[in-house]
């Protein structure tokens, strides 16, 4: 099923005769194309017409196509004009430095640079750790990818994986007030870019590495948290895991089952199906079945790459054989990270009374949520436009928040399994319902619970470098 979306907005300046329902015949046509009507302004009035400039929401690019080809054969409408909205709001970027303090007098200057500003250098050459207070290190984080796996797109390189890095850092900024910096390099050579990010580390309080393929991303991650001082997250990883562990506890909440008790599945064992699992492993859930596009993952089975083989030592308890189908008979919860038609209906029919049924794949579900409503108690999907939408944006900004609150040296799994909880807890009881399971984005109390439990796991783990105060946070 088709849905509208504001990513497919257009709008169309038209010139409308002069005369009784010139601009119902436009509304009909717009209806009649399956175009929704968002804003309508008047631009100028003429002797011979009117010009409006009119928002529509399509379902793609191409149905935004039709509806123009529609109202251009609309007797007394001329399309003057077509934008598309989401075009605009990217020109010229989506983000800009911005000083913090005012320089306006020479005395200004004279202490923001030269000469003044030698004594500061000298303090941190003699002092090191001094550059958390004198500097903006204490609250930046640097957002790093090659471009090899943006969105659902793959591997489009780091100029257009740019766009996408802006909103991470706009993100950022505007949830957590941190100062995010799209760092995007033309390698995918992993020893360069651990060599790159090792080099770049000294100006940011933590590193979020961003669409980086799989396998290469757990070599990254791996060696840059062992060789650096400051927190390193692969969001495609761990920030999907903490938002999937949030939703997953408060789904059985829904169904009343017990962590310990439930079977899982998941199909999809790249970087975030492995991070998920591991999160919910060490969040209490006991039977995990993995599937990739060959089946499930068991131990002995032939052909398994390194990560595959520690997942297979970790999961399945039963060793069972089989396609993922087959695997979600009985099954409590279902966790596609993978590719529409990942499952079918009629697995997810053969699932345990009160099924959940988490469908991630973007932008097409593995299963879309249509074809099984009535089959699973709770259902959610990566996608806006569905209930229940698992969105990284929950997480990863409270996580740096409280990460660099504390001066964290490193993210541990006891503050993502923090942060998941912190999430969850921030739907109440007399909000919680099988199409509310997770928090709105939008919810500001989210980053605010999330930073906080994030910066006690951090004292209690012994990674943190300051105790945090309730007065250090630069939250918006």
């Amino acid at each position: 099923m088709a849905h509208h979306s504001a990513s497919f907005s257009i709008t169309l300046r038209v010139r409308l005769d002069n005369r009784p329902g010139s601009f119902a015949d436009l509304a009909r046509g717009i209806a009649d194309a399956g175009g929704l009507l968002d804003a309508i302004d008047l631009v100028r009035v003429s002797p011979g017409g009117k010009t409006r400039d009119v928002s529509v929401l399509a379902t793609d690019e191409a149905h935004a196509q039709a509806i123009v080809a529609a109202c251009d054969q609309i007797d007394g409408v001329d399309v003057e004009h077509v934008s598309d909205r989401t075009f605009l709001l990217h020109l010229g970027g989506k983000i800009a430095m911005q000083s913090r303090v005012p320089i306006k007098t020479r005395d200004d200057l004279s202490m923001a640079y030269t000469p003044g500003v030698a004594r500061v250098c000298q303090a941190i050459a003699a002092d090191p750790e001094s550059a958390w207070n004198l500097t903006s290190k204490h609250n930046t984080v640097a957002v790093v990818t090659d471009g090899s796996a943006v969105l659902g797109l793959g591997d489009i390189g780091p100029a257009a994986a740019l766009p996408v890095m802006e909103g991470k850092a706009q993100l950022f900024k505007e949830f957590g007030g941190v100062d995010a910096w799209p760092i995007c390099l033309d390698t995918k050579n992993t020893d360069r870019i651990i060599a790159t990010v090792e080099a770049i580390a000294p100006g940011f309080g933590g590193i979020n590495l961003e669409d980086i393929a799989a396998p290469r991303c757990f070599e990254i991650e791996q060696r840059l948290r062992a060789s650096l001082d400051i927190p390193v997250f692969h969001d495609d990883q761990h920030g999907t895991a903490v938002v999937v562990l949030a939703a997953f506890l408060n789904a059985l909440r829904i169904v009343d089952k017990r962590i310990e008790e439930v079977k899982v599945v998941v199909t999809g064992v790249g970087a975030a199906g492995v991070a998920v699992t591991e999160t919910l492993q060490a969040a209490g859930v006991r039977n995990v079945i993995g599937a990739d596009s060959s089946g499930t993952i068991y131990r002995g089975r032939a052909g398994l790459t390194p990560v595959k083989e520690r997942y297979a030592e970790t999961t399945n308890p039963e060793n069972f054989i089989g396609s993922a189908d087959k695997a979600l008979a009985g099954a409590d919860v279902f966790i596609g990270l993978s590719q529409p038609g990942a499952v079918s209906v009629a697995g997810i029919r053969s699932m345990a009374a009160n099924a959940v049924v988490f469908a991630m794949a973007n932008p097409m579900p593995e299963v879309m949520p249509d074809e099984i409503s009535g089959l699973a108690a709770v259902i959610a999907t990566g996608r806006s436009d569905y209930p229940n939408q698992i969105n990284n944006v929950l997480a990863f900004p409270g996580i740096f928040r409280g990460a660099l609150d504390v001066r964290a040296r490193a993210i541990t799994e006891h503050m993502e399994v923090a942060a998941g909880r912190a999430i969850a807890s921030t739907v109440g009881d007399d909000e919680l319902a099988p199409d509310y399971i997770v928090p709105s984005v939008f919810n500001r109390e989210v980053v605010k619970a999330v930073a906080a439990v994030v910066a006690e796991a951090a004292e209690e783990d012994d990674v943190a470098r300051r105790p945090r105060e309730a007065t250090d946070s630069d939250l918006p």
